[in-house]
């Protein structure tokens, strides 16, 4: 039946919109044929395609500065799922998939995983999810990163969260949070932080000007802090 609509559509939204707006026209027309055999979004590859509109909410924030706290209190409190970069390159590694061996090698080499890689497995973590409401921790972290998002979502998130810390209270955070990790040390955790002003800032910068971001003083109680969240949520 679809198709049916479809093609008595086609000349209409050609002759209508289409002179107009070529690029949304052609859009409509894609999505109905592919709607038709079940093969999902032909903008975003089925992540914005559920019967509800999905909620994505970026997390930013240096290391330290409490945003994976917050992030588990938003999760227990509005029933969000919580998707993290580096979790999800991890998983991928450990799945034995071809995908994952080339993603190893990268990490092995020392370089940085392509943001399409990334961006993939958010996209597909979305997808197969059953909420409409994520996370995603720790990204984008570069122009790159953002960039790579959008060419593939074509789309913005619904609001970004950034944990405004001050450098000595993350530093000092990170040396007491004894979780054994190998760069949990001063002199690792200031190299880490002075990535982070240079590649992660002009991201925060980004979404400022666009007015979806709320930074939130991360100086204070886990309470304190998550009261600042509550209030953007609420």
């Amino acid at each position: 039946m679809l198709r049916r609509i479809s093609s008595h559509l086609s000349p209409l939204l050609h002759n209508s919109i289409g002179s107009l707006f070529p690029i949304q026209a052609s859009h409509c027309l894609r999505a109905l044929e592919l709607f038709s055999t079940d093969k999902g979004c032909p903008v975003t590859g089925g992540i914005f395609c559920k019967d509800k509109p999905q909620f994505i909410a970026f997390v930013l924030g240096g290391p330290g500065s409490g945003k994976g706290t917050q992030c588990a209190r938003i999760v227990d409190t509005y029933g969000f799922t919580h998707l993290s970069a580096g979790d999800l390159l991890r998983n991928e590694i450990q799945s034995c998939s071809k995908n994952g061996a080339m993603i190893l090698e990268v990490i092995k080499e020392g370089k940085i995983v392509p943001s399409e890689v990334t961006v993939k497995l958010i996209q597909k973590a979305i997808s197969l999810g059953e909420n409409h409401k994520f996370l995603i921790d720790g990204f984008p972290r570069t122009e790159e990163n953002r960039l790579a998002y959008e060419r593939i979502i074509g789309a913005h998130p619904s609001l970004v969260l950034f944990f405004d810390c001050p450098e000595e209270v993350m530093v000092k955070r990170v040396l007491n949070r004894n979780e054994g990790r190998v760069d949990d040390n001063e002199e690792t955790v200031k190299k880490r932080l002075k990535v982070f002003r240079e590649l992660s800032l002009p991201v925060v910068d980004y979404y400022s000007k666009k007015g979806i971001l709320h930074r939130i003083n991360a100086v204070g109680t886990a309470d304190e802090i998550f009261e600042q969240v509550r209030s953007i949520f609420s």
